[in-house]
């Protein structure tokens, strides 16, 4: 199967890369677009491969490996980043024992993220070298070529891999494992423990290295020059915004950078000396645009580009009218039939939906957090009102409290998180929570144990081993939380519906701070069916409450005979959970056997 071609998502390429460049461990934290990348990776049994509990975790544990002398890979989306930078802005001071990457997933557009934000910047701020793919094949030799440069530069290098690039396919040559055993670990201080005065050398390495990768850089196989003969006018693109320009085929040179950061001064300084006009195409923010000006290369860019969004080729072409250098007419539009809008919605059966039924109609201000019911901020339920970062609600809930209790404001607060991301970074905000209490503050918490990180696909967290024998983690946060000092915790079954909801009134009306364990594990992970409900439509007097749970099996449909609409359950996606009959205040919704109405 070696030197074949195949057809890979990026993701999978950078897992085939790796794999190649005798990677031995990889290390990741689940979220989009870079989820896949490790899934993918533990196809390879000769290399070791964890979903860690966060991404600082992540980083360390790829750290030790590299200690180590072995070749090591962490990926995360890239908000993800942000959750490592402690350890990431000081290992990279270290030199590399054995090759490292790190992977980051950007997402042009805001396709499944919070923020928008260009790592590249991140990159520089820590003194990496960053390799840009625009493709597959391109994923798949940079992510080799990057453990080359990592140990030949003794640096450690950067991936900025963005959304349409990890998820779209492209041929990709599959090559032979190269096998790079790890030379073992030998204690240096002056290497690897970076406290002063060991760390002030490490300064000068960190600016002598990005030097010599400047240099290296100059004449790079992945930094291409496509010079077109008696052109004035260059356009510098990376990624993918290089392969979508391609498409126009313009009269004009284009220097491709493969290696964003560093650049070549001297490279750039040859160009500007050969061009008279020189236009940078990136998507986001103008970083290769600053990196010429900062040199003293007179360019164009952002004027003509968003900052914001991906760069198709309509939008290029579009860009490059504005510029006066296209003149040809604009590109068709595309022919798209009308789709009716739909937000996204909790799957049926999902064990999150009656908790945010019932916050909706209490009322109360609920502080959101990152998982599948992020989806609650949107229609049908608005049932929460905040959404930033991972475990951010605890820090948020306790902030506002104070706030409103030296306001004078007595009401309420709800929390809601998930229980990944409770062991992802809510257990620091739970203990802080014990810092400077107050009995009065009135405190809500809702963690949403369905014992999956559910929206990026599924994998494990701490608690899954409650619901699944053959995961490997199984912690008790009552236990954990109860440990901490917080005493007012207990479990709850969400579809005991009217007992939850009666649990949670009662918690929210009393002070203190309160924790309620809901219990139902993930239907869709776990395959969860029960025999389906069904519509007696002669007792059902089409109120839509049943309606209102936003569960995808219910519907309004005219049954024969029957001149009003009446409520109705598609039998083929209903698993059972039964929240439509209890909240149904006729009982017209019945359980079935048969499997159907």
């Amino acid at each position: 199967m070696e030197n074949t071609k195949t057809v890979l998502t990026g993701n999978q390429a950078v897992a085939r890369g790796f794999y190649e460049a005798g990677g031995l461990l990889a290390s990741s934290y689940p979220g989009s677009p870079t989820v896949e990348l490790l899934e993918s990776v533990k196809e390879y049994p000769e290399i070791y491969a964890e979903f860690s509990v966060n991404e600082k975790v992540a980083l360390e544990t790829a750290i030790g490996a590299s200690f180590y002398g072995a070749r090591a890979m962490v990926s995360m989306k890239h908000v993800g980043v942000n959750v490592a930078m402690d350890p990431l802005m000081t290992f990279t001071q270290t030199p590399m024992n054995g090759g490292f990457l790190l992977v980051t997933g950007d997402d042009p557009g805001m396709a499944s993220s919070q923020n928008e934000q260009d790592n590249r910047i991140l990159g520089k701020f820590a003194h990496m070298g960053i390799l840009y793919p625009g493709s597959s094949e391109e994923a798949k030799e940079y992510t080799r070529l990057a453990f080359d440069l990592s140990e030949a530069f003794e640096t450690p290098m950067m991936l900025d891999i963005t959304s349409r690039i990890c998820h779209g396919r492209g041929i990709v040559v599959e090559k032979a494992r190269e096998e790079h055993r790890p030379k073992g670990f030998t204690p240096d201080n002056t290497k690897y423990t970076m406290l002063p005065p060991y760390t002030h050398a490490r300064q000068h390495a960190m600016k002598k290295r990005i030097q010599d990768l400047e240099e290296y850089a100059y004449d790079a196989p992945m930094n291409l020059l496509k010079e077109v003969p008696g052109a004035r006018v260059l356009l510098v693109a990376t990624g993918l915004a290089y392969h979508n320009l391609q498409e126009l085929s313009l009269p004009y040179s284009i220097y491709r950078p493969g290696l964003v950061y560093p650049l070549s001064k001297r490279r750039m300084m040859e160009l500007k000396e050969s061009y008279d006009r020189i236009l940078v195409v990136e998507e986001m923010q103008p970083f290769l645009e600053n990196e010429l000006k900062l040199m003293g290369v007179d360019c164009e860019g952002k004027e003509w580009f968003s900052f914001t969004g991906e760069l198709h080729t309509e939008v290029i072409a579009k860009g490059l009218r504005e510029a006066g250098l296209l003149t040809s007419p604009d590109l068709p539009e595309m022919e798209r039939e009308p789709v009716v809008s739909r937000p996204p919605m909790f799957c049926a059966g999902c064990p999150h939906r009656p908790v945010f039924d019932i916050l909706k109609k209490m009322k109360v201000t609920v502080m959101g957090d990152i998982g599948c019911y992020s989806m609650a901020v949107l229609p049908a339920f608005e049932a929460a009102h905040t959404m930033i970062s991972m475990g951010a609600t605890l820090g948020i809930t306790k902030g506002m409290m104070k706030a409103m209790r030296l306001s004078g404001d007595e009401k309420p607060l709800v929390s809601v998180i998930g229980d990944g991301t409770f062991f992802h970074s809510g257990m620091t905000g739970f203990a802080n929570l014990l810092h400077q209490t107050d009995p009065r503050d009135n405190m809500t918490f809702i963690i949403l144990e369905n014992g999956t990180t559910a929206m990026t696909g599924g994998q494990s967290n701490g608690s899954s081993g409650k619901y699944d024998v053959h995961d490997d983690m199984h912690m008790d946060i009552k236990a954990l939380l109860n440990t901490m000092g917080i005493d007012n915790v207990q479990y709850a079954d969400q579809f005991d519906y009217n007992r939850f909801r009666d649990i949670l009134k009662e918690e929210v009306a009393k002070p203190g701070i309160s924790v309620i364990i809901a219990t139902r594990p993930c239907a869709l992970k776990f395959k969860i069916k029960e025999p389906n409900f069904y519509v007696d439509p002669k007792i059902c007097i089409g109120c839509r409450t049943c309606v209102k749970t936003n569960c995808p099996p219910i519907r309004m449909k005219q049954y024969p005979g029957i001149d009003k609409l009446k409520s109705s359950i598609d039998p083929d996606m209903c698993v059972g959970c039964s929240v439509c009959a209890q909240v149904c205040p006729v009982n017209a919704i019945k359980r079935t056997q048969r499997g159907g109405e």
